[in-house]
């Protein structure tokens, strides 16, 4: 199990790795890439791909290096709840197509959360 937790702790950290560097480092690509980056502060959207970054490593360092191992579960459950937030977000705005993809990262920082816990 704790191999299938490192696979999941790895798609995860990926995914948010991506759409963290998009958000905070290539602002103009992620106006173009999704339509709601352009209704929204830029200084919020460079924060919450920040959140991202430094959440990626949140689910990866702790574990791997053993060090206050504790907080990569606490980051799998923050980054769910970032993304949920999106989630919502996206509702809010009638965006359905993009709340897929949130799902799907829910589920992984859930499945790290819980199975690190």
């Amino acid at each position: 199990m704790n191999i299938v937790i490192w696979i999941v702790q790895g798609l995860a950290a990926l995914g948010f790795v991506y759409s963290g560097w998009m958000k905070a480092f290539q602002h103009e690509k992620a106006k173009h890439a999704w339509g709601w980056v352009k209704e929204v502060p830029t200084a919020l959207v460079v924060f919450i791909g920040l959140a991202e970054l430094l959440g990626a490593l949140g689910i990866i360092l702790p574990e791997a290096l053993g060090i206050v191992p504790v907080l990569t579960p606490l980051a799998a459950a923050l980054l769910g709840a970032v993304v949920l937030l999106g989630a919502l977000f996206h509702l809010s705005r009638k965006e359905y197509r993009e709340i897929g993809v949130n799902i799907v990262f829910i589920a992984l920082a859930a499945f790290v959360a819980i199975g690190r816990f």
